[in-house]
Formats: structure tokens, sequence, C-alpha cells
């Protein structure tokens, strides 16, 4: 793990890297990450996704650091698990395709 100031870079499953971000870390505000985390701790992770860029969005507060269990109720807003919809980025409902128009006969 290396400890930045908006987060923390884990690996995970072998040969991949992901930012579990400073809102990701624990359900209380961190002020400062390495107020939590020290370089080379082993945390218990969970993959949330995947940003514009294609980049792992990686949750602590979701999972029991003990356990690796789920917390429940702790799906974020929108989560398909949660039965929410999805949403891109922009916050708007995705959609599905466009339907074609009618157009009215003369």
């Amino acid at each position: 793990m290396k400890v930045v100031e908006f987060g923390a870079f884990v690996n995970f499953f072998g040969a991949k890297d992901g930012l579990v971000h400073v809102s990701q870390i624990s359900q209380e505000r961190v002020a400062k990450v390495s107020d939590v985390l020290k370089e080379g701790d082993k945390v218990k992770v969970k993959l949330m996704g995947f940003d514009d860029r294609g980049k792992t969005r990686l949750s602590m507060k979701v999972v029991d650091q003990t356990t690796g269990e789920d917390i429940a109720g702790s799906e974020q807003p929108g989560d398909a698990s949660e039965g929410g919809e999805e949403r891109s980025s922009g916050g708007r409902r995705e959609r599905g395709p466009r339907r074609k128009r009618e157009e009215a006969a003369e």
C-alpha cells in the first residue's frame, strides 16, 4: 500500500492496483490519510466499479476490516446491488437505446 494525500493505492488480486479515496477509508471523516493508514498496512477492500478513465474505485468503509464481510446498509446510493438505478458520472440516469420515431402518414 502506498499512502498519498488523497487516499491510498492498494494492491489487490495480485498484480492490480487501485485507489481507495480518502472518502472511502472510513465511515467517519478522515482529515489526514496517514493518521489512519501506514505504508505496508494490509486492508480489506471492495471493488466499487471503475471511473471514466477505467481506473478502479475501491472502498474500505463498506467492508468489516476484521472479518472481510460487507457491512449491511453501506452500499452507495445508486448501486445496482441496492436496487437503485445505475447512474453515469454526471449523475444522470442511464437510458436505453433511442427508439425511432414513427412519422405520421399524410
